[in-house]
């Protein structure tokens, strides 16, 4: 008896499997069709222009992606954390700025889904859902080592935020953000504020970005602002951010591997009208080296106990990879690569985002290493 109930259980994950890998491959598919068909055309533009960005990211909102975090059971998708990365991954292949942009919302609308505020999850997740509300992120300040750069003073009702957010993204995009303050006794609140200037809240103009101009983003400035508990979104010991840091190290690999992705891309169309063998060689030397990157992140991710250090190797290989294909991009396409819209330009400013985009001191070091000793 207990041999045909394992064997049904072994038949049942093989179905399930094979089920999910059907359907991973078509909706990723149906994405990759509209990315290519709606994006790829306009790439220049929606790095550039804050109205060209706005109109694509309302092309995913038409198409249920800003829900996709949501479990079913508050009205979203629910998609699985591989389809999820499998999707950031293809974004950013097409639109650097595109994927930046959606992700702070995704990572804000992760924060609410955790949070054990149930009146707040019941005020927010269905307005995601059925009214596209957005929502930022604005806590990265909480990765600073010595004084907080932004406290939370508890009062009646509340808490008092005064202080500074130096990177806040989707200014006239999200509707509200994720602050992340500090607590007296060093614990990190985050709570939810209308991404509105104020006399309690000033915002500055959109700052002069070398890519991703686009994506609006600011700095904030709190005076005495008061956050309603209710408000509130989660509270953390002491130190949090940086722990979390090291459980998620990897996934951001999956942006980078898309930027990796869209150099390959340039390389593979100059390979084939230049009919040149070093750079047809150069392609299937890289390509290949990007297909075993990516399936080793993607074996890595389906073990639960993995190390700190494996997870970090993967994810500098990934930006060291990106690097390289974006440099080999700019490299194939010659004196054209200068123009400023040219897309082996825009893909290297890319890589350059990518490779900083939620770094710690762990990573800046492993990346260090690998340019000084590889």
């Amino acid at each position: 008896m207990v041999a045909i109930s394992s064997k049904l259980m072994s038949v049942s994950r093989e179905i399930y499997q094979n089920s999910k890998t059907e359907y991973q491959d078509h909706f990723l598919d149906n994405i990759e069709s509209y990315l290519q068909e709606s994006i790829t055309p306009f790439a220049f533009d929606i790095d550039q222009s804050s109205d060209s960005l706005k109109k694509a990211l309302q092309g995913l909102i038409e198409r249920s992606l800003l829900s996709v975090r949501i479990p079913k059971s508050w009205g979203g998708l629910g998609l699985d954390p591989e389809t999820f990365y499998l999707l950031q991954e293809l974004l950013s292949q097409y639109s650097g700025a595109l994927a930046f942009l959606q992700l702070q919302h995704q990572g804000a609308v992760q924060a609410l889904v955790k949070s054990e505020n149930e009146a707040l999850k019941q005020q927010y997740l269905p307005k995601i859902v059925e009214e596209n509300l957005l929502c930022g992120l604005g806590f990265s300040q909480l990765r600073r080592q010595g004084k907080p750069m932004i406290t939370a003073t508890p009062i009646q009702g509340g808490y008092e935020i005064t202080g500074h957010i130096p990177w806040i993204t989707g200014f006239d995009f999200f509707d509200m953000f994720i602050l992340g303050a500090s607590l007296p006794n060093g614990q990190e609140i985050r709570g939810i504020v209308p991404f509105t200037p104020s006399s309690q809240l000033r915002l500055s103009e959109p700052m002069k970005l070398g890519a991703m101009q686009s994506t609006n983003t600011v700095t904030a400035t709190f005076e005495n602002y008061f956050l309603p508990v209710e408000n509130v979104v989660s509270i953390a010991q002491v130190g949090a951010i940086h722990e979390n840091d090291k459980k998620v190290v990897l996934y951001p690999s999956f942006l980078v591997l898309g930027c990796a992705k869209a150099g390959l891309d340039i390389v593979k169309k100059v390979a084939e009208t230049k009919q040149l063998d070093f750079i047809q060689e150069a392609y299937a030397h890289l390509n290949e080296e990007w297909q075993i990157c990516q399936r080793k992140i993607r074996k890595v991710m389906t073990i639960d106990n993995r190390s700190f250090k494996d997870d970090l190797e993967l994810r500098v290989w990934s930006i060291n990879l990106a690097k390289r294909c974006a440099e080999a991009a700019v490299t194939v396409s010659s004196g054209a690569a200068n123009y400023y819209n040219h897309p082996a330009q825009r893909v290297y400013k890319e890589a350059l985002v990518f490779s900083v985009f939620a770094q710690t001191t762990d990573i800046m070091k492993a990346t260090l290493e690998q340019l000084m000793y590889n």
